[in-house]
């Protein structure tokens, strides 16, 4: 069978933070009874076609070991719009015995009977958007919850039974102090969940938070003390037992993120509702993000415009992002599983590339693996560029 992850995507959020730039928006809660119906329609059409390709010999029958409800805030629904995409993946797909089923959760929109819903549906991994345990920063950042709201919502999915939770951290932040940022991991480890994600500040084109450092309101914090915090971050989650196994992301032994790792191994994947990306035989492919007219074209039977294609990739294309995302691994790029894949050896075949990386000091190469050095930690985006 063909194993693949779903992703479904929720846009609805009760405020947009002031630096996202996803495909989220707020205000917009009274299309959601509508855009459940279509999201629940795509789902099932496609569920029905690879049956149907199945029957005429054209595809395998798919397999879901993934599934991953994110946002925008998906806490934001009544929990029976969730519990009605899990029956619908259910009644269309075979899932995997093991599978890993996500949902992400904002303190502020959660409550105890969501969670219960949630749980007795069959999502087995919660994850929690906390990005600080600071109210002055989360009140900067344009969260909508406190500190204590997030302790709340933790405590009641242990409460309802959840074995796998997951929480966001940031760093980097304007006035964040490191101090600020210890305290913060320090007090989740104390926590014990069982996966920590922690991401450096970006600042993205047209967010509100590139409008307030470019008038000056906000500055952002120098780099050397924002890598400071993450070499910081990274002793004190890694002295606590927690596994680095991908640039921003730490966990327990045998939890981490099998959604995300198998797309950092080039797994197929199919995105579900509006600005949803899939990625199936090679080709990347996303819907539109605007949700009225994602709404509009399955209402008026032109669900072919919600298709955005962005890309048929050849060999070449492929190994490129095979080694782009490897050296997103802590790992790095398997040497052996390259020579699997593509009948090729990557040291022969990029080692312009990786000479003038090496040179650099932003990777090593050993017999099994090629894999970001310290510095190249630090400067990621110069080694990936090399294959893009």
């Amino acid at each position: 069978m063909k194993e693949i992850g779903i992703y479904i995507h929720i846009p609805f959020c009760k405020k947009k933070c002031h630096y996202c730039d996803f495909c989220s928006y707020e205000g917009k809660d009274s299309y959601i009874p509508r855009y459940m119906k279509c999201l629940k329609q795509e789902i099932e059409e496609v569920g029905q076609a690879n049956k149907q390709d199945v029957i005429e010999g054209k595809d395998n029958p798919f397999l879901v070991n993934t599934i991953y409800i994110g946002g925008g805030t998906p806490s934001v629904l009544d929990s029976k719009y969730i519990v009605e995409i899990m029956q619908t993946i259910n009644a269309n797909y075979e899932v995997a015995k093991e599978v890993e089923i996500t949902i992400e959760v904002n303190p502020g929109t959660v409550t105890l009977e969501k969670l219960q819903d949630y749980f007795e549906s069959g999502i087995n991994r919660i994850s929690i958007g906390l990005q600080s345990t600071y109210d002055t920063l989360l009140k900067q950042l344009g969260r909508i919850h406190t500190y204590q709201e997030f302790l709340d919502t933790y405590y009641l999915a242990r409460q309802v039974g959840f074995e796998n939770i997951n929480i966001d951290l940031m760093l980097g932040l304007p006035n964040q102090t490191i101090c600020e940022i210890q305290n913060s991991v320090e007090e989740v480890i104390g926590l014990e969940p069982e996966h920590i994600s922690i991401y450096s500040l970006i600042v993205e084109e047209g967010t509100k938070l590139e409008k307030q450092i470019q008038s000056g309101e906000l500055t952002l914090l120098d780099e050397t003390l924002e890598r400071e915090m993450y070499w910081k971050t990274k002793q004190l989650l890694e002295e606590s037992g927690y596994i680095h196994y991908e640039i921003s992301n730490f966990s327990k032994e045998g939890y981490q993120s099998k959604h995300n790792s198998n797309c950092w191994e080039q797994k197929e994947y199919i995105g579900f509702g509006a600005g949803a990306h899939s990625y199936t035989n090679r080709i990347r492919y996303s819907n539109i993000g605007e949700i009225e007219e994602y709404i509009k074209n399955y209402e008026e039977g032109r669900i072919e415009n919600n298709f955005v294609f962005h890309e048929k990739q050849n060999q070449e294309a492929v190994q490129k992002e095979f080694m782009l995302l490897g050296l997103r691994k802590i790992e790095g790029v398997s040497i052996q599983e390259f020579k699997s894949r593509f009948v090729a050896n990557p040291i022969y075949l990029y080692h312009e590339q990786l000479e003038k990386l090496a040179k650099e000091n932003l990777i090593e190469i050993d017999g099994n693996s090629i894999k970001l050095t310290k510095k190249g930690i630090d400067l990621a985006n110069l080694a990936w560029e090399e294959f893009v």
